[in-house]
C-alpha cells in the first residue's frame, strides 16, 4: 500500500514540475551602426548583381 501511494502521489507531483514557465518575447534591439554599414554594403552589392544580370541578358 505504502508503494502504491507514493507512486501516486509521484504521478500526481512529477507533472507539476514539468509545467513550462511563460513565454518571454524578445525585445527588439536598436541596430548598431557597423550593421547598417554592413546591410548598406549588401543593398548595393544586391542591386549590382541584378543590374549585371539584367545586362547580360540583354546582350542575347
Amino acid at each position: 500500500m505504502r508503494l502504491f501511494l507514493s507512486s501516486l502521489l509521484s504521478l500526481v507531483l512529477y507533472p507539476t514540475l514539468a509545467l513550462a514557465t511563460a513565454y518571454d518575447r524578445p525585445i527588439p534591439q536598436a541596430q548598431s551602426a557597423t550593421a547598417e554599414f554592413w546591410f548598406a554594403i549588401a543593398s548595393i552589392a544586391l542591386i549590382l548583381a541584378l543590374a549585371a544580370v539584367q545586362w547580360m541578358i540583354a546582350r542575347r
